[in-house]
């Protein structure tokens, strides 16, 4: 009798060992990472939206890992350069990667990139979203959208403005407006957002199509007029700034994004430990307030959410860029 209950008890406990086991697994900590200072490059110029972004990031997750952590811009090519330094990188998470959303236009505008976009690349997370802005510059007679449809189809052709680029959210955002009204308004790339802002708020440009984020603190101080944002919704940073939608474009709405990726084949452990620490970082009252004052709204996905928007992403701009018959210069 006592022999068949020890059996019995051995028996359960081995049950019990068979069952926690999977649960264990299931929560892998990658504890010998970081073991060294991190770079998250920004293929994108200092004073942009993304590299905001990244040093934001780039700040907490130093306090978190009690590692150096180190923006690097890598401007150049729409972003291709620093992008592909990333997609060729040591997948040991010491090489991070802040993109634009215009990772996600790339493909479609360059028939030969070095890289693949989804299968190169490593999500990690969402960080953001927000409108781009229609801006003037205060010498321009425009207040509104509405004046600059009329003055655009009145003068076709002779209204400019500036981007951070071909190919660029910024530059999508105007084809857009361009495809939904039939204005003819001229493009002036620039390398990346901030030379974008420094030219329009010198009068190089009439017009600039920027980021919320980037364009906020110069119509603050007055540097530059705000006209429109693309979301489909006011901005709670600037619930004063009409959307497109509501100033005589209906259905028109495009929302940039900040992401994080890593290179390709990284270990899932460290995925979900930069996954977690991030998301967190994006939780904090003190993150978000810091987003929402530059007109921005934190993500913090799972990276397999974060992969299903850069799919669905470049299947909407590819047939933006195919009916304008936009080219890479």
């Amino acid at each position: 009798m006592r022999r068949s209950i020890l059996v019995f008890l051995l028996s359960g406990l081995v049950g019990v060992a068979h069952v926690a086991a999977p649960a264990a697994q299931e929560r892998p900590v990658a504890r010998d990472y970081p073991t060294k200072p991190i770079r998250i490059v920004v293929p994108q110029s200092p004073g942009a939206s993304t590299d905001f972004t990244a040093r934001l990031i780039a700040q907490r997750l130093n306090e978190a890992f009690r590692q150096t952590v180190v923006v690097d811009n890598r401007p150049g090519a729409g972003s291709i350069n620093g992008t592909d330094l990333v997609a060729k990188a040591t997948p040991d998470g010491h090489t991070l990667l802040v993109v634009a959303s215009s990772f996600s236009i790339n493909p479609a505008l360059r028939a030969h990139l070095p890289y693949d976009p989804v299968r190169d690349f490593t999500p990690i997370t969402q960080l953001s979203k927000f409108p781009n802005m229609l801006a003037a510059h205060p010498s321009t007679p425009v207040k509104t959208l509405q004046d600059v449809i009329a003055l655009a189809k009145a003068k076709p052709g002779q209204l400019n403005y500036a981007s951070a680029g071909t190919g660029t959210g910024t530059h999508m955002s105007a084809e857009l407006l361009k495809q939904m009204t039939g204005i003819d308004i001229v493009q002036i790339p620039y390398k990346g957002g901030g030379p974008a802002m420094i030219a329009a708020m010198g009068g190089q440009t009439q017009l600039i199509v920027g980021t919320s984020v980037g364009l906020l603190p110069h119509v603050r101080s007055g540097k530059l007029k705000a006209v429109a944002l693309t979301s489909a919704k006011r901005s709670a940073a600037a619930p004063d700034i009409p959307t497109f939608a509501e100033s005589g474009v209906p259905g028109y709405e495009h929302e940039p994004w900040n992401g994080m990726l890593a290179p390709p084949k990284m270990r899932r452990t460290i995925v979900a430990k930069l996954n977690a620490e991030v998301v967190q970082i994006l939780r904090t009252p003190e993150v978000r307030k810091s987003f929402e004052h530059e007109g921005a709204e934190p993500v913090g996905n799972t990276p397999e959410e974060f992969g299903a928007v850069i799919k669905s992403e470049i299947a909407k701009w590819a047939k933006v860029i195919k009916a304008a018959g936009i080219k890479a210069e």
